[in-house]
């Protein structure tokens, strides 16, 4: 089955997760665009959006290089089911209010930074073009959400109440991003991709100083959610699918 870490080169699977997190997210901040609380972050979160998309094409062209069965970068975006895909459950919870959707970016961020900027240095001649056209806009990304983080934690009482709930409710799903499996180790041994160990510690670096500064509190002692990596998701990600693969699949192999 495509996607199934047993059967496929590491490699398809790792750019699948690099690719399917962006375009997730991308999907995910787009649907902003006209009803962001200001006209400032609409604009800047269809920015964000676009650059993830830009990001999404990439890691999912060089997938199907990968994997060899002539699939596009739209291919594997329109034409996989909810179960194919390989992005962290993170990336895939509800848009919320608009302080769930900056901690759930924050999050997000504070690990693609630090894993993009490794990545610059893979024996992959291709991950490492890929990591070096991407890793600016992720230093942009993260530091515009760590900066709103913080001003709306330390802000009133009511937007620090936001931002507090937002992250109870999502740090559970953010320990998947730095969680290895056999696919992480494979590539890491081979020079490929970082150890993950060394990303946790620059991404809880990261998190803890944004907090701090925010007067937020990590919740203690979370039960991290995990199964994104390897194909189990939320049931958000099917109807989020159900709407991004809409036109694709009523007209299959329609062009404009």
């Amino acid at each position: 089955m495509p996607g199934n870490s047993k059967t496929t080169d590491p490699k398809f699977e790792f750019a699948l997760r690099m690719g399917d997190n962006c375009l997730i997210l991308g999907q995910q901040v787009g649907a902003w665009c006209g009803h962001a609380p200001a006209i400032e972050e609409d604009i800047a979160l269809a920015n964000v959006a676009l650059d993830l998309i830009g990001q999404t094409r990439l890691w999912l062209a060089y997938a199907g290089k990968v994997e060899g069965a002539g699939r596009s970068a739209d291919d594997l975006a329109f034409l996989r089911d909810a179960r194919d895909f390989r992005n962290a459950l993170l990336v895939e919870q509800p848009n919320g209010d608009f302080g769930q959707t900056l901690m759930r970016q924050f999050l997000f961020d504070a690990w693609h930074y630090p894993m993009l900027d490794a990545l610059t240095g893979s024996s992959e001649s291709e991950i490492a073009e890929i990591a070096e056209k991407s890793v600016k806009e992720a230093s942009y990304h993260l530091e515009r959400s760590r900066d709103l983080v913080i001003r709306l934690g330390d802000g009133s009482d009511e937007s620090h109440r936001r931002m507090q709930t937002a992250l109870d409710e999502l740090w559970r799903f953010a320990g998947e991003l730095t969680t290895s499996d056999d696919v992480d180790e494979a590539l890491a041994v081979a020079g490929i991709v970082p150890d993950l160990a060394e990303i946790e510690a620059r991404y809880l670096d990261i998190v803890r100083a944004a907090c701090d500064a925010a007067t937020l509190a990590l919740p203690e002692d979370a039960f991290m959610q995990s199964g994104g990596k390897t194909g189990m998701h939320t049931e958000a990600l099917g109807y989020l699918l159900a709407d991004m693969q809409f036109l694709q699949r009523a007209y299959p192999g329609a062009t404009w």
